[in-house]
């Protein structure tokens, strides 16, 4: 039986708390469009993507006009393009890049995941292809999202493929200065990346996925700190365990709406129901900040003691009442903390709150990572690509999925304001602490071994 009070905390939600369906992410497998020739390739990547997503637009608004509920984002994820466009060489997967924006130009779809290579343990050549092609692809086109699986528990981590992604980052940055280097907003590095995440721009589709496939991005910020400050209101002498309660209780209504509506639309586009994903995900609005969730919490200043321990807090409240709500929750789920999309968290780092440092260290109890930081533009490939590892050694040894979304923005130093507009929102450069004094180790180069942990047969 649907209780009223239930009825009326789905409507405050929506038009008072920013709750929305952030994503819906269809990811497509383009398997079996293979072919010998790039030409022929291109066409039957084009023309599945269009077949198999072309009523994802009007489902989602119809399901928007039926629920009340906002999709802010379509989204489609494909298979790894260093499987699909193997052989085709440098220029060819150019072509694929192109082929997979035109289809998303048309469907009309914010962005496409998939232009990826899982690299952890070693490359091909056509990796090294793939990622040697990304200054080229992702300035070239405007909805292609890249990324790369770097490391993993059960591999370590491939610094090999670690650099080489820092210094086609630094190209991919200088070939979009005159966006602050904002290419870089669309490519992420990751250990141990899921294969169902709808979340962008780490987002393709698993060779162990299902040939076309639903999943969902929840989010509720807003909805998160809503709850908590209303509970205290009633009790001022709310404990930490009775904000954890609060929180499992907002994540799974949250998560039973997120799953409703992606079952239907899954019904409707005629694809399989893959997974909600339950992380909280902010945008640059007032009030749709997990830093202003901390804040709520008690942490006056993010960045000051006890901001991990309050996160960590958050994040697991929000899997255990998630959990209870869905047997299909997946992909990354807890809670994001990407610098510029966060009001509260770019707020943090501009008063001088949160440090680089500070934010690693909370990274290693959240979903992601070190995600949407800029850093200055002068910054060399080693620092770069020492950062990565040391973000990617968080989630090897912890088993667990960590990332990071660096952007070097050209001609900025730190303390120097970006912008980067819409959901990307806008920051202040951070300062990288003893730059330049790690060479020496990253350019060992090889492998990082798995940790003992790894040996769980």
């Amino acid at each position: 039986m649907v209780r009223t009070e239930d009825i009326l905390a789905t409507i405050r939600m929506i038009h008072e708390e920013n709750f929305d369906v952030r994503t819906v992410t269809m990811g497509i497998s383009l398997l079996n469009c293979r072919s010998e020739d790039v030409g022929k390739l291109c066409r039957r990547i084009y023309e599945r993507i269009l077949s198999r997503a072309g009523k994802l637009r009007n489902a989602c608004e119809t399901l928007t006009a039926k629920y009340g509920v906002p999709i802010v984002n379509r989204r489609i994820a494909v298979t790894p393009i260093s499987l699909i466009a193997a052989g085709h060489g440098h220029d060819g997967f150019l072509k694929v890049a192109h082929a997979l924006d035109d289809a998303a130009s048309e469907l009309g779809v914010d962005l496409i995941g998939g232009y990826t290579a899982l690299v952890h343990k070693g490359m091909t050549p056509d990796d090294e292809t793939l990622i040697r092609s990304l200054p080229e692809a992702l300035s070239e086109t405007e909805r292609v999202c890249a990324s790369v699986n770097a490391a993993s528990t059960g591999a370590g981590i491939n610094m090999d493929a670690v650099l080489l992604v820092s210094q086609m980052l630094l190209e991919l940055a200088c070939r979009t200065a005159e966006r602050d280097g904002f290419g870089c907003a669309k490519f992420v590095v990751f250990a141990n990346a899921p294969e169902d995440n709808p979340f962008m721009a780490g987002a393709f589709n698993g060779v162990g996925e299902a040939e076309c496939v639903v999943n969902v991005g929840v989010s509720g910020p807003g909805v998160v700190k809503g709850a908590i400050e209303r509970s205290r209101e009633m009790n001022p002498n709310l404990s930490l365990g009775d904000i954890a309660e609060v929180i499992k209780t907002t994540a799974f209504r949250l998560t039973r709406i997120g799953e409703l509506i992606g079952r239907e639309l899954a019904n409707i586009v005629g694809a399989k129901f893959g997974i909600v994903d339950l992380s909280l995900a902010p945008s640059p609005k007032v009030g749709d900040s997990v830093g202003e969730i901390l804040q709520t919490m008690g942490i006056e200043a993010i960045g000051a003691p006890g901001s991990t321990a309050a996160l960590a807090l958050l994040t697991d409240a929000v899997k255990k009442g998630g959990l209870f709500a869905s047997s299909a929750v997946g992909g990354l789920s807890g809670a994001f903390i990407p610098v510029s999309e966060d009001i509260g968290l770019s707020a943090a780092v501009a008063a001088g709150h949160l440090t680089l440092e500070k934010l690693e260290a909370m990274t290693s109890v959240c979903s992601v990572g070190l995600d949407m930081i800029a850093v200055p533009g002068d910054v060399d490939a080693e620092t770069l690509a020492a950062l990565i590892a040391d973000e990617l050694v968080i989630g090897v040894v912890n088993h667990k999925t960590t990332a990071v979304r660096i952007i070097p923005v050209p001609g900025k130093k730190a303390g120097e304001q970006v912008v980067f507009g819409g959901l990307f929102g806008g920051t202040t450069v951070m300062y990288i602490r003893n730059a330049g004094c790690s060479h020496r180790f990253v350019r060992h180069q090889g492998r990082i071994p798995a940790p003992l942990t790894s040996l769980r047969n």
